[in-house]
């Protein structure tokens, strides 16, 4: 039976989606890494996040950063994304089918970070970041139910971290990255012939560890430039695949998450108005060949990935003693032509405006609100079994972040 199944054209549609989604590594991924942290960087769409030291968000955007922080601080933050992600099926398509009506829901996005300060130069950290929920629920009948029917996903990653001030201009800093993640996967397929069976992926999991560093450059007071490498990751997800008469196989694949290279500024231009950019180059296209096993067979998919690059640019604008005004914009350019891209990753160029509001309140804490948009583009299909494209394909995010700048614990600073 499970030579049979491997012989048809069902498994690349099956190993497509789920590297896809998989890669995706979040329900909301910009580009494919996930772009929104709970951090106050989420209001300037992720602009200036490794060069600006907001608060302990530093030890998760840019290590490095960390010095910047004159004590202990310690930051959390917890949004709700939503998403509407309506699909429409040309005429004509060979699956046949409906569009699946409104397929993504609510997930919860959530993030916890510390900076220890050892010593006037050196400084420790931890970061834990999650997110959880439905990525893609659409009906049964669908026209791609041959690549999804339900999709669910849940990760967890922590990352120590450790930050050196070597000059008065130029710090370092980095640690390892450990990740968890489960992914559930539902479709149907057309077996046996001239009928439909559903195969279910269950509890594909895998720890995996990855590496970062970081550097902060400050010629001036009002001017820091940043440079932040995340290694690729390689996971080896396994589990099993129930496939059609009450049978089930093994199922692993390798896959290798993107290294990047992200690139920041932010830049005091008056007593109010600080500037910041940021520009990030990730390897997709080291992920366009993968190697996948079902039962005993194994095959090596084809994705059709590319790189890449993301620019965003935003600003922070003190309105009055204790009040911090904080928007930016950011654009993606798409990892997968349409010939290449299926319907379990609905997402195109994307496009990002964001804003928020700080509040200070008290000389050590401070709260931030923050509204973010993402337009994920038509995500165009043009599988052999699917045709079609997403109206509706968009990104809607409010967001709290809680940071303190001192602790309870905190000494006597010394400079």
């Amino acid at each position: 039976m499970q030579r049979g199944l491997l012989g048809r054209s069902w498994p690349r549609q099956c190993m497509l989606a789920l590297a896809i989604a998989t890669l995706a590594d979040a329900a909301v991924a910009g580009g494919l890494y996930v772009n929104e942290f709970s951090t106050t960087a989420q209001a300037t769409a992720g602009a200036g996040r490794g060069a600006w030291a907001a608060d302990a968000s530093a030890t998760l955007h840019n290590p490095a950063t960390m010095t910047q922080l004159d004590d202990h601080a310690f930051s959390t933050g917890f949004s709700l994304a939503s998403a509407r992600v309506r699909f429409d099926r040309s005429q004509g398509t060979p699956s046949g089918g409906g569009n699946g009506q409104d397929q993504a829901g609510i997930a919860p996005i959530a993030s916890l970070n510390y900076v220890h300060r050892v010593s006037d130069r050196i400084r420790a950290g931890f970061t834990f970041f999650s997110l959880s929920g439905s990525v893609l629920d659409p009906s049964n009948r669908w026209a791609g139910r041959f690549e999804v029917t339900d999709l669910s996903l849940l990760t967890i990653s922590i990352s120590p971290t450790v930050a050196v001030r070597v000059t008065d201009w130029l710090s370092i800093g980095g640690g390892p990255i450990a990740t968890y993640g489960v992914l559930d996967w539902d479709l149907r397929v057309d077996f046996p012939v001239a009928s439909e069976s559903a195969v279910r992926l269950d509890d594909l999991d895998d720890w995996e560890p990855a590496g970062r560093v970081g550097l902060l450059l400050h010629p001036r007071d009002d001017l820091a430039l940043s440079v932040y490498y995340n290694s690729k990751t390689d996971f080896e997800l396994s589990g099993q695949v129930q496939i059609p008469a009450g049978l089930s196989a093994n199922f692993d694949i390798s896959l290798p998450l993107a290294q990047f290279v992200e690139l920041g500024a932010w830049w005091q231009a008056t007593e109010r108005l600080a500037l910041l950019a940021t520009f990030n180059w990730e390897d997709w296209s080291e992920g366009d060949d993968l190697s996948v096993t079902l039962g005993t067979r194994n095959v090596s998919p084809s994705t059709g990935f590319r790189d890449t690059y993301k620019v965003s640019v935003g600003a922070t604008y003190e309105l009055s003693e204790g009040w911090l005004l904080q928007s930016g914009v950011g654009y993606d350019t798409s990892a997968l032509r349409n010939r290449d891209r299926t319907t379990a990753l609905p997402i195109d160029r994307q496009i990002r405006v964001a804003f928020g509001l700080q509040r200070q309140l008290s000389p050590s804490s401070s709260l931030a609100l923050s509204f973010l948009y993402a337009n994920l583009g038509q995500a165009e299909v043009r599988t052999p079994n699917v045709r079609g494209d997403y109206d509706d394909n968009e990104l809607f995010l409010v967001g709290l972040a809680l940071n303190f700048k001192e602790l309870w614990w905190s000494g006597r600073l010394t400079r």
